[in-house]
C-alpha cells in the first residue's frame, strides 16, 4: 500500500488562510507563517468588536435619550426612573428613536414618567 503524506490537505489548509488573508500588506498576504498569525489576530479582533459594538451602540442611545430628556427639563436617571414606576417597558433602542423622530411624542413620555416618578 501506498504511503499517503496529506499534501492534499495542507496545501487546502494553507491556501484557505492566505485567501483570508488577501488584501494584507506585504508578507502577511504572501508568507503563510506571517499570514496565519495576521489573519488569528484579525479574528481575535472581530470577536471583540462585535461584543464592543453592543456597549458603543447602548452609550450612544443613552447619549441621545438624555440630550431629549434635557430639552424637556429632566436628566436623563430620573425620567428611566419614571418611565419604569409607570410601567413603560421601552428599550433604550426605541426610546432614542423616538427622541429622534418623534420629538412631541417623547415629550409625551417625558411628561408621564415625570407623573410616574
Amino acid at each position: 500500500m501506498a504511503r499517503v503524506k496529506g499534501a492534499l490537505a495542507t496545501r487546502k489548509r494553507r491556501n484557505r488562510v492566505l485567501k483570508q488573508a488577501k488584501g494584507y500588506w506585504g508578507g502577511k498576504s504572501r508568507l503563510f507563517k506571517t499570514a496565519k498569525e495576521a489573519v488569528w489576530k484579525s479574528l481575535q479582533y472581530a470577536y471583540i468588536s462585535r461584543r464592543l459594538k453592543k456597549r458603543d451602540f447602548r452609550r450612544l442611545w443613552i447619549t441621545r435619550i438624555s440630550a431629549a430628556c434635557r430639552s424637556n427639563g429632566m436628566n436623563y436617571s430620573t425620567f428611566m426612573n419614571g418611565l419604569k414606576k409607570a410601567n413603560i417597558n421601552l428599550n433604550r433602542k426605541m426610546l432614542s428613536e423616538i427622541a429622534i423622530h418623534d420629538a412631541d411624542g417623547f415629550a409625551a413620555l417625558c411628561e408621564k414618567a415625570k407623573a410616574g416618578a
